[in-house]
Formats: C-alpha cells, sequence, structure tokens
C-alpha cells in the first residue's frame, strides 16, 4: 500500500495578461476549480501509476465540513483512492489555493490552509502504517506531523 499524509485543497484558477503590481487590480479569466493540494495531488498520480490491480492508496488528511470538503473527498473516491482518513473537521474551512498564472505560464499561488494545518501529530498511530510499503509526505501541513509520519512510516 502507498501512504500518502498530506494536504487537500481547492484550486482556484484564474488566467491573467501579467502579474499585478502592488495595489493593482487586473481583470482576470473566468476562474476554473480544481482538486489539489500536494497530497491530494501525489495520492491521484500514485492511483493512476499504480493502475487496475496495482498498489492501494491511501489518503490521510482533513478537510472542513464545507462543500468543497465533500467534492474533495468525491475526487479522491473517484480515484479508488482510500479515504477514511480524510476527516471533515466542524467549523473549518478546507484549504484553498489562490492561483493565477500569466500569459507566459507563470504562476502565482496564495495558499489558504483551512483544515490542512488542524493535522496533529497525536492523530497519527502506528497502525496506520502498519500496511504501508511506500510513504509520501510533503510540507502542507504542519512539521510536527510530517515529522512524526516520517518517524513512524520508519518503524
Amino acid at each position: 500500500m502507498i501512504l500518502v499524509i498530506g494536504s487537500l485543497n481547492v484550486d482556484l484558477v484564474v488566467g491573467v495578461e501579467r502579474a499585478p503590481n502592488p495595489g493593482e487590480t487586473l481583470l482576470g479569466s473566468d476562474y476554473s476549480r480544481h482538486r489539489g493540494g500536494k497530497g491530494g495531488n501525489q495520492s491521484v498520480a500514485a492511483a493512476r501509476a499504480s493502475g487496475a490491480g496495482g498498489a492501494a492508496v491511501r489518503m490521510v488528511g482533513r478537510v472542513g465540513d464545507d462543500p468543497f470538503g465533500g467534492w474533495l473527498i468525491e475526487g479522491l473516491a473517484a480515484e479508488g483512492i482510500v479515504h477514511a482518513g480524510v476527516v471533515p473537521l466542524s467549523g473549518v474551512p478546507s484549504g484553498v489555493a489562490f492561483i493565477s498564472v500569466d500569459r507566459s505560464g507563470q504562476n502565482s499561488i496564495i495558499v489558504a490552509p483551512g483544515a490542512n494545518s488542524r493535522l496533529r501529530p497525536d492523530e497519527l498511530q502506528p497502525a496506520d502504517f502498519a500496511e504501508a510499503q511506500i510513504l509520501l509526505l510533503q510540507l502542507e501541513v504542519p512539521l510536527p506531523t510530517v515529522l512524526r509520519a516520517a518517524r513512524l512510516g520508519r518503524g
């Protein structure tokens, strides 16, 4: 099994001619919405690379109890990712990334971590890692959580 512990974000992407100057407002294209977050992206990539009959992928993370959270979980399910470890938190927004992309393809990203910042180290237990053969981590959840996951993953 491939275990991914990390972030799930909704990416709101807008095209712009160029990056705005400080204090300037620019009009952009219509925005598009995508499932993202470094952890979510790793989960999807691992599931797709494994293919039918390949390694199972399990995601551990946090989302809000808002419509974005449900949408993110639906996306994991559609990819065949085991998502019981993705917990919606009451009264907390899901993570969102605001992404502008200029005509040359350069992007600027602002991440509002929301529920991702609430994944605590003590919520990770050795049993979560029992069947994991590969552990994927990134730094869009609190560093103490990543460090605990790395320690437990070595076990």
